[in-house]
């Protein structure tokens, strides 16, 4: 999968141990819903130049 937009960028999450858990936890509920491993990835919106 390729995914190419100048809109969005990933968001930095970095020392962000709140929002780190809630990814980690969405993902692990979906994989049991599922019963495929999913992985969450976070944007924000870039501003335009």
């Amino acid at each position: 999968m390729n995914i190419n937009t100048d809109s969005y960028k990933i968001a930095p999450l970095d020392g962000t141990t709140q929002a780190l858990a809630i990814i980690k936890n969405a993902e692990s509920e979906i994989a049991k819903i599922t019963g495929n491993h999913v992985t969450l990835i976070a944007y924000e919106k870039s501003e335009k130049k």
